[in-house]
């Protein structure tokens, strides 16, 4: 009988995962990312920022984003954003060049759903055909379990942690590292 209901249940996650769409931001999104991001400035500890940034900062971010060739990326469903997830330059100094830090944000009514892993499996793919060796994950709070077993799934493995980095909320709050290869990662060096 589980298996039966487990195939039924398949179908009905590919069919709904179909009305998903997940494209690069545009400016009509913004709203969107603000509210989504405000959230868990607010009431989490993914962010160690403190107070939200308003709808313009979020757009100068966004383009921040962009401008360097960098996948900015919503996931949507019936034109409402669910989540949002980007890579930009690790570090600025050139030889880290070829190593992108992820940043994934979701709605908290599309947490547990399984679309964080589509949405930042899409943005890895990106960041390989961009030609990038290496992705970090750069996580807020070593409490953060959803982001931290997101990450493992997808092949991101633990790199370090910085114990009380942080202190939002009343508490001291760790920062997690993590980082897994993209295309041929360090086997080879890189194109031109």
């Amino acid at each position: 009988m589980t298996t039966r209901s487990a195939t039924r249940r398949k179908p009905d996650i590919v069919n709904h995962l179909q009305k998903m769409l997940i494209s690069p931001t545009s400016p009509d999104d913004i709203a969107g990312l603000t509210a989504i991001y405000s959230h868990h400035v607010i009431h989490g500890s993914g962010s160690f920022e403190i107070d939200p940034p308003d709808a313009d900062e979020m757009a100068r971010r966004w383009q921040a984003v962009t401008h360097q060739g960098m996948p900015h990326l919503v996931l949507k469903e019936a034109d409402q954003v669910l989540g949002f997830a980007y890579a930009q330059p690790f570090r600025p100094r050139p030889a880290y060049r070829y190593t992108l830090e992820d940043s994934i944000y979701l709605h908290p009514q599309a947490m547990g759903r399984g679309l964080g892993r589509v949405l930042l499996a899409e943005l890895i793919g990106r960041a390989e055909r961009l030609g990038a060796r290496q992705m970090v994950a750069v996580i807020g709070d070593s409490a953060n379990h959803g982001s931290i077993r997101l990450h493992r799934a997808l092949g991101f493995v633990p790199a370090g942690q910085l114990h009380a980095s942080g202190y939002k909320h009343d508490r001291w709050l760790d920062t997690v590292f993590m980082q897994r290869p993209l295309g041929a990662g360090d086997q080879s060096p890189p194109g031109p």
